[in-house]
């Protein structure tokens, strides 16, 4: 046999594991998180419009 050749009887009798058991997955309660997420801003509502029109002018 050649590089990249292969036996084709040996790809009829592949066997396959196709039981796949619950207990093989992770779950998804096991990452859960329950929290708070609180965000300060310093630039006022006037800073940030300008901020934007800056942006989109630059676009």
């Amino acid at each position: 046999m050649g590089f990249g050749s292969y036996d084709e009887s040996e790809q009829e009798n592949q066997e396959y594991d196709a039981d796949f058991e619950d207990d093989d997955g992770v779950s998804t309660s096991e990452s859960s998180h329950d929290g708070d997420v609180e965000f300060e801003f310093t630039a006022s509502n006037d800073e940030l419009l300008d901020r934007l029109e800056d942006i989109k002018e630059n676009t």
